[in-house]
C-alpha cells in the first residue's frame, strides 16, 4: 500500500468512513503490522491537534464578535455618561446573556483544549514520554478476544476484581520470580499468562518506582518450574549500534510479538544514564518486555517510547535489574527469596528463530487488578 493511500485509509478509518468489510480488513493489517499501528496512533494525534486549532479559531471569532458588541455599547456610554447604578444594571442585563455565553463557551473550549494539549501535545506539557503499559480499555478488548478469560476456562482473576493495567514480564529465577516495570503494576494483585495462554496466579513482591521495576512471584499449583533460565543478564556495557531484539505482548490477542532493532544511544531520554535509547517498534503492552542482544544476553527492559518520534523507545539497563535483585536479597531477612541469577547461557544457537523458540516460555503477559 503506497504511503499516500495508506494515510488516506488511516484517516477514513479514524473518522469512520470505511465500510464494515474495509474496517475489518484494515484492523487485521494494523494488528499484524506495528508500523501501521504506530502510523494510526500518530495520525490520531495529528487530527486532535487540528481539532484544537479549529476550536481556538472558533473561540477567537466568537470572542471578537462579543467584544465588538460590547465596544459598541461602550461608545454609547461615552456619549451618555453613567449617572446611576440603575443605568449600569440595565446595561449589564442587556448584555449579560452574550457575555455569559461567551464566557461559558470560552471556558469549555479552554478546558477541552487544555485536556487535549496535556494528552496529545508533549512539547507543551514537558512530558514527551509514553509509558507502554496497557490501559483498561485494551485489557477489556483482551477479555473479549481471549476465550480462556471468558467462558472456555475460568479466569484466575478474582470474580469481583477489576483489571486496571497490563504489560509484559520475564522469568529471572526458576522459583517463579518475574521482572516487569513498576508502572505495569497499578493494582494490588496480578496474574501472568504464558505463551500457551495459561493463566497463573502471581504475588507482588517488590516495586521500586524510582527505577521503574517490579518483582512478582508465580504462586500457582499449575506452574511447572523450569530446570534453568536460558539467558544471562549482561553486566558489562552494551555497544552503540548493537543489534537487539525483544519479545512481548503488545497485541490484543495475547499473542507474543517479536521485534528487532538496534541500540541508538547509550543514554535515555534527556540524558538518563540508567537507560538506553533504542530504535525499535514498541507499543502499549511492551512495557516490561526483555531486550536481548545477538548473543541472547539480557541487556535491558523496555519501558517507554518518545511520543513525537516514530520508532524511538527507551529501555532500562540490565545493571538496574541486578541492583533490584541485590536490594531484594538484602532486605530478605528470612532468606525466603534469595534470587539466583542464571550463570550460564543455554542459547547455543546463533539462529534467531531458535533463540525465539527457546525464550518464549520464559516471557509472560502481565495483568494487574484491584
Amino acid at each position: 500500500m503506497e504511503d499516500i493511500k495508506l494515510i488516506e485509509t488511516i484517516e477514513k478509518y479514524l473518522i469512520g468512513d470505511l465500510s464494515v468489510q474495509e474496517r475489518e480488513l484494515f484492523e487485521t493489517i494494523r494488528k499484524n503490522s506495528p508500523e501501521v499501528d504506530q502510523m494510526v496512533i500518530d495520525h490520531s494525534v495529528f487530527l486532535h491537534h487540528m481539532d484544537i486549532y479549529t476550536n481556538r479559531k472558533q473561540f477567537a471569532k466568537l470572542t471578537n464578535n462579543t467584544f465588538q458588541q460590547l465596544s459598541t455599547a461602550g461608545e454609547w456610554i461615552l456619549d451618555k455618561p453613567l449617572t446611576s447604578k440603575a443605568t449600569l444594571i440595565q446595561l449589564w442585563n442587556k448584555y449579560k446573556k452574550v457575555a455569559t455565553i461567551a464566557a461559558s463557551v470560552g471556558g469549555i473550549i479552554a478546558l477541552t483544549t487544555s485536556a487535549f494539549i496535556l494528552n496529545f501535545s508533549p512539547s507543551l506539557n514537558g512530558n514527551q514520554l509514553l509509558q507502554l503499559s496497557k490501559d483498561i480499555e485494551v485489557i477489556k478488548k483482551n477479555q473479549q478476544v481471549q476465550g480462556h478469560i471468558l467462558n472456555e476456562v475460568k479466569s484466575k482473576v478474582p470474580e469481583n476484581a477489576t483489571l486496571v493495567s497490563g504489560g509484559s514480564g520475564f522469568l529471572i529465577d526458576t522459583k517463579g520470580y518475574i521482572i516487569t516495570n513498576a508502572h505495569v503494576i497499578k493494582g494490588n494483585g496480578a496474574i501472568v499468562i504464558n505463551d500457551l495462554g495459561q493463566e497463573l496466579n502471581a504475588r507482588i513482591i517488590y516495586t521500586d518506582k524510582n527505577i521503574d521495576l517490579a518483582l512478582l512471584k508465580i504462586e500457582d499449583k499449575d506452574f511447572s518450574k523450569p530446570f534453568d533460565i536460558p539467558f544471562t543478564i549482561r553486566k558489562n556495557r552494551s555497544d552503540l549500534g548493537e543489534d537487539i531484539f525483544t519479545l512481548g505482548y503488545p497485541r490484543n490477542d495475547n499473542d507474543i510479538v517479536y521485534g528487532k532493532g538496534y541500540l541508538s544511544a547509550q543514554k535515555g531520554f534527556e540524558g538518563d544514564s540508567s537507560s538506553f535509547q533504542i530504535q525499535i517498534s514498541a507499543n502499549p503492552g511492551s512495557s516490561g518486555a526483555p531486550l536481548f542482544n545477538d548473543k541472547g544476553e539480557l541487556i535491558g527492559i523496555i519501558s517507554a517510547r518518545e511520543k513525537s518520534a516514530i520508532g524511538v523507545a527507551f529501555a532500562i539497563k540490565s545493571n538496574k535489574i541486578i541492583d533490584l535483585i541485590a536490594s531484594v536479597n538484602e532486605k530478605d531477612e528470612n532468606a525466603l527469596i534469595k534470587l539466583k541469577l542464571s550463570k550460564g547461557n543455554r542459547n547455543i544457537s546463533s539462529k534467531r528463530i531458535n533463540q525465539i523458540n527457546l525464550f518464549k516460555p520464559y516471557i509472560f503477559s502481565i495483568r494487574s487488578y484491584n
